[in-house]
């Protein structure tokens, strides 16, 4: 079944009225786009910033009424925002499509450095004899498709981990402490905020047919203590400046860390945040994101 949706480009002040407006004449979902595509990379805590020229898009069925619904907007537009011209508004039909099945088609098999695949797990290994790491992110962040998450697949390609301990701090889909346990380390431990990266992790595993006890995941508060061979971290500058004391006492001296998540001009914060108890590597920047490494002095 096709879908109707209508389109308004909206002031970021006004963004909301519209979407209850939307919502109100029956809309199934509403979606907020960037009209000129300016990335919003890391909002202040509490704030949901909005681009200054902002799309909204309400998503109808196929018998829905659309001609009522823009005859109720214009109305409340004008009962709202008297002092105002309409917003520029079209109406499209959207095909139908399975979108999950559309993602699943455009995924491939993707290498970082000289012996890592990262292969879709429905679809076959270019090199069989190769180290393939068979990933379904589920809901969960970390595909290798993004600059900082093969930023890190590339440093970890380049390490000896045999029999090495990790912590894989953010680990999303547990992309990095899967490939770091395929690359020939002993143990991780799985650190995330959100249960469906826990479990994302833990499916994962198992379908890399690694054992169980050799990968294990925890919510913050609850994981432990131990010092470990290598931490890394691919979350957000924020969070990694305030876990900066807790990243350096999971790291045993002589260790290694590696952070990613990062843009190219938050290089001096977590410098400052981690040049104290860390002998920092130069970057690698990969499309305006960064990689930090170090070691633990």
């Amino acid at each position: 079944m096709p879908w109707l949706q209508i389109k308004l480009d909206v002031l970021p002040d006004n963004a909301e009225q519209y979407e209850d407006l939307l919502l109100a004449s029956g809309c199934a979902a509403v979606t907020l786009q960037d009209k000129e595509d300016t990335p919003i990379f890391e909002p202040d805590l509490g704030t949901t910033p909005l681009w200054n020229n902002t799309v909204l898009t309400g998503l109808f069925s196929a018998d829905h009424d659309l001609e009522a619904t823009q005859a109720f907007l214009k109305e409340s537009h004008r009962q709202l925002f008297p002092n105002n011209p309409f917003p520029p508004m079209k109406t499209e039909i959207v095909e139908d499509k399975d979108w999950e099945r559309e993602w699943m088609d455009n995924y491939h098999p993707m290498k970082f450095g000289q012996r890592l695949w990262v292969c879709p797990s429905w679809k076959a290994a270019p090199e069989p004899d190769a180290v393939n790491l068979l990933l379904d992110p589920g809901l969960a962040f970390g595909t290798g498709t993004h600059p900082t998450t093969a930023l890190c697949l590339e440093f970890l390609d380049s390490l000896t981990l045999d029999g090495k301990q990790v912590v894989d701090y953010g680990c999303g889909s547990g992309i990095l402490g899967i490939a770091s346990l395929l690359l020939g380390a002993e143990h991780v431990t799985a650190v995330d905020i959100d249960p469906q990266a826990l479990d994302a992790s833990l499916d994962n595993l198992q379908r890399n047919h690694l054992s169980k006890d050799r990968l294990q995941v925890y919510f913050p508060e609850k994981a432990p203590q131990d010092q470990a061979d290598l931490v890394v971290a691919n979350i957000l500058a924020g969070p990694l400046v305030q876990l900066a004391p807790t990243l350096s006492a999971l790291c045993k001296p002589g260790g290694q860390l590696v952070l990613s998540g990062l843009l190219a001009d938050q290089e001096d914060e977590l410098r400052a945040a981690y040049s104290q108890d860390f002998e920092l590597d130069p970057v690698t920047e990969q499309e305006g994101w960064i990689r930090i490494t170090g070691l633990k002095r």
